[in-house]
């Protein structure tokens, strides 16, 4: 199959440290990242450029630290180096599939990441490598969603593709209300104006500015990300 077939050719996958979390209710779950690997060698080997920022919300979240009562450019600079243990544990099960990754890291590490670079970054997706960005924007006070968004914008990724554990967004909580409508398609405007709280609001309006369509998809399902890319209703749409 090749990239004709895709919506997009060029995106950013969000993945939250949750969602590496698995069932297991801390750290990383290697079914879940094998899984993963599986379904990025799909698309990669289709010639789609990925690049992932990922969270470390299952090691670490600074917004839970300084609730704590530890001061928040500290806990969140934690956070971000929980970003690294997951972007390492994710570079290591793209290759053991074959996947060429490299781990982009905004703070620097030089014994197990590269310094993030925009222009290699951009080669590196061009040579159809696996980019994963760490260490979230190396600034505190800034989500790793907020991340997400100004990465996808300076690669001129075509997409934002957030994994959530839910098929896209919805009018209302669907845990607490089983009547809560789920949205095929949503303006940003729409989704800040009614609090749906995808991203926060940085992250949301960054790719509101620079006019960066997002897709919220749920990432437990097989398969998901291909669908998703080649524009088959598995989630939400926000333009």
């Amino acid at each position: 199959m090749a990239h004709e077939d895709y919506k997009y050719k060029r995106v950013l996958l969000k993945l939250s440290g949750e969602a590496l979390m698995g069932d297991t209710g801390y750290g990383i779950d290697p079914k879940v990242v094998e899984e993963l690997a599986v379904q990025i060698k799909e698309i990669v080997n289709d010639g789609i450029e990925l690049a992932i920022t990922v969270g470390g919300g299952n090691i670490f979240r600074g917004m839970a630290g300084s609730a704590e009562g530890m001061d928040r450019a500290q806990a969140d600079y934690i956070g971000m180096l929980a970003t690294c243990m997951n972007a390492l544990a994710l570079q290591d099960a793209f290759e053991r599939h074959d996947i060429q990754a490299r781990v982009m890291s905004a703070i620097e590490m030089r014994q197990v990441s590269e310094p993030y670079i925009r222009r290699r970054a951009i080669r590196h997706l061009e040579k159809g490598r696996v980019v994963i960005f760490a260490a979230g924007t190396g600034n505190p006070y800034f989500t790793t969603d907020t991340t997400a968004a100004l990465r996808a914008c300076e690669i001129d990724a075509e997409c934002l593709m957030k994994a959530t554990k839910v098929d896209g967004v919805y009018d209302s909580d669907p845990k607490t209300n089983p009547d809560a409508k789920r949205f095929d398609e949503i303006s940003y405007l729409e989704v800040l104006s009614r609090e749906l709280h995808v991203m926060d609001s940085t992250a949301t309006s960054l790719c509101m500015d620079n006019h960066l369509p997002m897709l919220v998809f749920n990432l437990m399902v097989p398969g998901n990300i291909a669908r998703a890319l080649k524009g088959e209703n598995v989630g939400t749409t926000i333009r």
